[in-house]
């Protein structure tokens, strides 16, 4: 009866504090299999496809007519493909299919899965900082990220099919759209995300290990690059669904 509620019906606005996304790069027939049908790997090379985790500090989460008192602060993880998609009017779009979501708060995994559909779920989070070095940690998922973010002159990753920087940023995301399947129909939900001065930095990753990753049997994964970007506004506007042929 409610189900429309899953369909990001309002806008929402938030302050990213800190948005750090490890991208893996994946011969793209593994992931092919994880996307829904009216959508397509987005390649490079026509050889890889790419899946990305993001793990994102938020601040004065809210729907997007409330003022930010009323907002919730919130760690969010995604792990999410990015993709391509055809809409009704011909355009090509750019953006992401979410595989899950996990969160540090009892209230964002019920919220978000009253208006998304981004399978939320509740972990624990753990951050610790020293001497330049972050690692983010999770008991219950069972993943680890160490980083150097005060490193400079940064090399691409060892294995990245990517040759510089500039090249890997085009897969860093954020894209600006996200997509979703709706149950039982062929619809398509499209949420775009509006940001500004969105200035990705490259970090070092020392060692990262994310158990989900592990379980989707992504063999030929392999880090293709890492940013952090800080202290952003962002905006998704409310969902809009689509009949897909």
């Amino acid at each position: 009866m409610f189900d429309f509620l899953k369909y990001h019906p309002f806008a929402v606005k938030a302050f990213f504090e800190s948005s750090i996304v490890l991208t893996y790069a994946v011969p793209k027939e593994k992931l092919e299999k994880l996307i829904p049908p009216f959508l397509e790997v987005d390649t490079h090379s026509d050889r890889y496809g790419f899946v990305a985790v993001a793990m994102v500090q938020t601040k004065h989460l809210r729907p997007a007519s409330f003022p930010h008192v009323l907002g919730n602060d919130f760690f969010l993880i995604g792990y999410r493909i990015f993709v391509r998609y055809t809409s009704a009017n011909g355009k090509r779009l750019r953006g992401l299919y979410i595989l899950k979501s996990e969160t540090d708060k009892k209230r964002m995994e019920l919220l978000g899965n009253i208006f998304t559909q981004y399978k939320y779920t509740t972990t624990d989070i753990q951050q610790q900082q020293r001497a330049g070095v972050l690692t983010i940690s999770s008991v219950a998922s069972d993943f680890e990220v160490e980083m150097n973010i005060a490193a400079a002159d940064i090399a691409m990753p060892h294995g990245s099919p990517f040759k510089e920087w500039k090249e890997a940023r085009r897969f860093a995301g954020p894209l600006p759209f996200t997509f979703s399947q709706v149950p039982d129909e062929r619809k398509v939900l499209i949420v775009e995300g509006v940001r500004e001065h969105w200035q990705p930095s490259p970090v070092q990753v020392i060692k990262h290990h994310f158990s989900f990753l592990d379980s989707l049997s992504l063999k030929g994964a392999v880090l293709a690059n890492a940013f952090i970007i800080k202290d952003i506004p962002y905006y998704w506007k409310k969902g809009k669904l689509e009949q897909w042929k």
